[in-house]
């Protein structure tokens, strides 16, 4: 792979996979994204691995998408191309998926954060939406994601003027869920996906769907999806371990099956 490298022995149970353009500030070309998409397929196969780490460089998670790419196209080219069913495919990622972001997260950068499922960032970590500063709009889920969640009032600010926002208030209005220093925030990535590595990776699979799907359906589908995935639990060996660990107060050794 050109654009990106993987590590899917980063640490026990953990993959990291690392966006590697960096004289273009991580630029998302349409081969980046494939390869991205190749690579979370992959490891989503890959028993061996229950969370994964998306991340760039200090300087740059991603800057945005590669303007070079699109300047010329037309509403037809872009139609034909297609680039956001790479984007639909990445989405249905069944791990847990953790950005930890440094510097610049704009555009199809921000986008491609909150396409994963926790944001981890340092406090040089900038989010941002400004397309509509070369004429265009957010068109990989900024509009949808950011509202959801930021709310209507900062979302609207954000796309309408392209105003960049710092971890510190992306932190307070719920973009991300924790802040480190630059020289820590990969090993505060590496805490988080610790934590979730060591549940059971079939229960996190399932969480994981309930979660998201409270996003894209009304409340009593929801509660009904939730009851469903409860109940299929209760046919893993790992809810078995689990409830038997507590009743016998010791640490469960969950297998994912």
């Amino acid at each position: 792979m050109e654009f990106i490298t993987v590590d899917n022995q980063f640490e026990k149970h953990i993959a990291l996979i690392r966006l590697n353009r960096p004289k273009e500030l991580n630029a998302l070309n349409l081969q980046l994204m494939g390869e991205l998409r190749d690579a979370l397929a992959e490891l989503d196969a890959d028993d061996e691995v229950r969370v994964v780490i998306l991340t760039g460089n200090e300087k740059a998670f991603a800057a945005g998408a590669d303007i070079k790419q699109m300047a010329g196209k037309t509403a037809i080219d872009m139609l034909i191309t297609d680039q956001f069913s790479t984007w639909d495919q990445i989405k249905k990622t069944k791990k847990p998926l953790i950005a930890a972001v440094s510097g610049f997260a704009l555009g199809g950068g921000c986008e491609l954060a909150m396409t994963c499922d926790m944001i981890v960032a340092s406090e040089s970590a900038r989010f941002g939406q400004p397309e509509i500063k070369i004429g265009v709009m957010p068109g990989a889920g900024g509009t949808q994601r950011l509202t959801r969640a930021v709310g209507k009032a900062r979302a609207m600010e954000m796309v309408l003027t392209g105003k960049f926002i710092s971890a510190e208030e992306a932190l307070a209005a719920g973009l991300i869920n924790r802040i480190a220093p630059v020289e820590m925030y990969m090993e505060a990535a590496k805490d988080l996906a610790r934590e979730i590595a060591a549940m059971s990776p079939v229960a996190a699979r399932l969480a994981k769907e309930s979660v998201n799907r409270a996003f894209e359906t009304h409340l009593d589908e929801g509660l009904h999806f939730e009851r469903k995935n409860f109940y299929m639990l209760f046919a893993s060996e790992d809810q078995k371990e689990g409830m038997q660990a507590f009743v016998e107060k010791r640490k469960p050794e969950f297998k994912g099956k």
